[in-house]
This record gives structure tokens, C-alpha cells and sequence, in this order.
């Protein structure tokens, strides 16, 4: 009996719609307690319902080495502005390879110019673990 071909994953079949959001003018401070209670690796910053950048955990980091003080110094003078994204039928792989390629962890998922929520690195990788590639 001949193997089923696989539907090919999708971005909205791994992604994560419950995301953390905040505003460009929120202090790094908030917008990393926010991650932290919601165990998420990035905050999206939205302008009204629109991305207007990310804030990843990385971003954090380099803003904490900087010396700032955070509970001033404003997201919008860490975050990566108008990043890279996905739409919500972009394949698996090709997410893989874009976040590879550019050497990120997190990519917002849009539709249109509205967020529909983020993909990991991680959700891509335990969704090969759990499903792998077939054999070419």
C-alpha cells in the first residue's frame, strides 16, 4: 500500500495566536515583564492594530548590556522596526529558511497588515520532530 501524501504544514497550523503585544512608547521594563508572565520570547509592538515592530528576548539583552535604564528607556529604541513576516499559508519550510537565512527566532504572522499571531523557531522544530520530512 502506497504512503498518503502529507499535507504540507502551514505557519497557521504551528503558530502561536495568543501573542504578547505592547506599544513602541511602553519601557522595555514592562514589555519584558510581560513576556516573562506570558513565558513568550517576543512581544509584538503595535501601532493601533498594526505591526510596527518586535521586541525579542535578544533585544532585551542588548538594551540590559547597554547600561539604559529601562524602566524609561522606551521599546521603540530596541525593537527590529517593520520586521520580516509570514502570512498564515506560508509553508513550514519556508519559514525555516527565512528565519535561518536572517538569523531570527520569531516571525509575526499577518494577514493582510493585521497580526494573526507568531511562529518560533521552536514551533517549527518540534513540528519536524514530531512529523519529519520524508525521504527524498
Amino acid at each position: 500500500m502506497a504512503d498518503r501524501p502529507r499535507r504540507v504544514l502551514t505557519v497557521a497550523d504551528l503558530m502561536t495566536t495568543r501573542v504578547v503585544s505592547t506599544s513602541p512608547d511602553d519601557s522595555v521594563t514592562e514589555a519584558a515583564a510581560a513576556m516573562a508572565r506570558h513565558r513568550a520570547g517576543s512581544a509584538l509592538i503595535l501601532q493601533g492594530r498594526f505591526l510596527a515592530g518586535i521586541l525579542t528576548e535578544r533585544d532585551v539583552l542588548r538594551a540590559a548590556a547597554s547600561g539604559s535604564d529601562l524602566t524609561t528607556s522606551p521599546v521603540s529604541a530596541w525593537m527590529t522596526k517593520d520586521p520580516e513576516h509570514a502570512s498564515p499559508d506560508t509553508t513550514a519550510e519556508d519559514a525555516i529558511q527565512l528565519m535561518l537565512l536572517h538569523g531570527f527566532r520569531h516571525l509575526p504572522v499577518l494577514e493582510g497588515r493585521e497580526v494573526r499571531g507568531v511562529v518560533s523557531l521552536r514551533d517549527l522544530a518540534a513540528a519536524r520532530i514530531s512529523r519529519p520530512a520524508p525521504r527524498a
